[in-house]
Order: C-alpha cells, then sequence, then structure tokens
C-alpha cells in the first residue's frame, strides 16, 4: 500500500515462502530477495556485521529491526514497533495487586523485549521465542505448578492459547485466536484481563458461600425433621428461604464493579 501511495509499480514475486519466526524470501525480477530477522539472515549465510550498531539502537528504542536483503548483501532496515495500548500499564498494576504473575512472552528480539517489559513496568521477559515454542513455554511453567493464562491475539498464539489453563483473546484478534480462547476480550481491553479474573473469583467465592449455607441448612433440619420435631410448613418454608438466600447471595455479583477504572 506504501508503494502504491508513492507511485511506486510493484513487481511479481516468484517462490514466495514464509518461514516461521523469521522472515519472508522470495525472487523478484531474477534477484534473491530476504526480509527478516537476524536468526533468518544467520541461516542464509548473509553477515550484518556493518549494520549490527544500527539495529542495536533500533532495539534498545522499542522497535524490531527487520533486515533486507539481496543476492547474499544486506541493503536495508525497516524498523517497526507495536504500539502499546493506553490502558497496558494500569493493567499491568492491577494484574500485580491481584497477586498475578506477569510475564512478557514474545518474538521479539531480547533488546525490544525489554525496552517494552521497562515501559510497562513487567520484571519477566521470555524473549525470541518462535511461534511453535510458545506452547512448550507454558507447559513449563505448567510443571513448576502455576496455573496460567495467556492472552494473545495473533495466530502464533493459537497453540499456547490453547495449551494455556485459560486461554484469553483479544477481540480485534485473528479468528484462529478468538476460536482457541476460552474468553475473549470483546472490547479489546486489556483491563478486561483483570475485571474476568476479579469476576471469576468472586464467583467462586459466591458458590463456596451458597454451599457453605445449603450445608448448615441441611446438617440442622435432616436431624430435626427426622426426629419429628418440624413442622412441614416450617419445613417448606425453610427450604424457600435457603433457595431465596442462594438466589439473592448470587444476585450480588451484579452490584460488584470489576474494572480496573
Amino acid at each position: 500500500r506504501a508503494a502504491e501511495h508513492r507511485g511506486i509499480a510493484l513487481p511479481k514475486v516468484n517462490g514466495f515462502q514464509a518461514v516461521a519466526g523469521q522472515g519472508i524470501r522470495g525472487e523478484i525480477e531474477g534477484s534473491s530477495v530476504v526480509l527478516g530477522n537476524r536468526r533468518m539472515f544467520s541461516c542464509e549465510g548473509i553477515d550484518t556485521g556493518g549494520i549490527e550498531q544500527t539495529m542495536t539502537r533500533l532495539e534498545e528504542e522499542g522497535q524490531t529491526a527487520m533486515l533486507v536483503g539481496v543476492n547474499g548483501a544486506v541493503i536495508g532496515i525497516i524498523a517497526v514497533a507495536d504500539t502499546l495500548k493506553p490502558e497496558a500499564k494500569e493493567a499491568i498494576a492491577a494484574l500485580r495487586l491481584e497477586k498475578v504473575e506477569v510475564i512478557l512472552l514474545t518474538g521479539d528480539n531480547q533488546r525490544t523485549a525489554n525496552a517494552i517489559a521497562k515501559e510497562l513496568g513487567i520484571t519477566q521477559v521470555i524473549a525470541e521465542v518462535l511461534p511453535s515454542d510458545k506452547a512448550q513455554v507454558i507447559q513449563g511453567l505448567q510443571k513448576q505448578g502455576k496455573v496460567v493464562a495467556m492472552v494473545g491475539d495473533g495466530v502464533n498464539d493459537a497453540p499456547a492459547l490453547a495449551t494455556a489453563d485459560i486461554g484469553i483473546a483479544i477481540g480485534s484478534g485473528s479468528d484462529v485466536a478468538k476460536e482457541t480462547g476460552g474468553i475473549i476480550l470483546i472490547k479489546n481491553d486489556v483491563r478486561d484481563v483483570v475485571a474476568a479474573i476479579r469476576l471469576s473469583r468472586a464467583t467462586m467465592r459466591t458458590i463456596k458461600q451458597n454451599l457453605f449455607w445449603a450445608f448448615i441448612y441441611n446438617t440442622v433440619g435432616i436431624p430435626v425433621a427426622a426426629l419429628g420435631f418440624l413442622n412441614p410448613i416450617i419445613a417448606a418454608a425453610a427450604m424457600a428461604l435457603s433457595s431465596l438466600s442462594v438466589i439473592a447471595n448470587s444476585a450480588r455479583l451484579k452490584l460488584h464493579k470489576f474494572a480496573t477504572a
């Protein structure tokens, strides 16, 4: 689209190939063209020493540097950066208040990931992870006894979303991610991750309270009824009261506000 805006003709690409976690390659007008990260250029045997300093600077600024190579030589760099959602930092802070351990899991290089994590206030970073390896990282955390929730929006996140104990997909993400996630954030607001956790915990708390009171009613009522000390009318009223108390206690969830703001 950028080329079209500039009136630049787009030549035909032959032999196009996408390499997961690395980049793309193809042939344009007889020249071999590669666009990708360090890993791809290393596999292609293309020397990147001459632009290493520039790449490092871009990465430390939180940008992902993609190299462009033609016929085995580097000819340029394209730097891109994810725009952090305005509410992301607030969501991370709220998760910490909920005693949730936050980890940034990304395929970006370590420098870029560290820069983004620092801006968000995240202390744990697992970077340079291939899409196929994200699920293995989730499994490793689970083996440590952790209950893992994965938040993602891309096709590359789908295996990890499926592997996690709870998969949370962003509503604006890919269809594959949304099909895989157990929870979908319709408003695309990452603060809803916190709201979902708070709502889930409040729901479990309410379920336990309801079970407790139902257990108490039956523990007290059944022996009294068995001994013949309970009038059937009173027993019916007590049963109705038990059901009403459960309904009223559950209805209190509607009064809670689970959002962070």
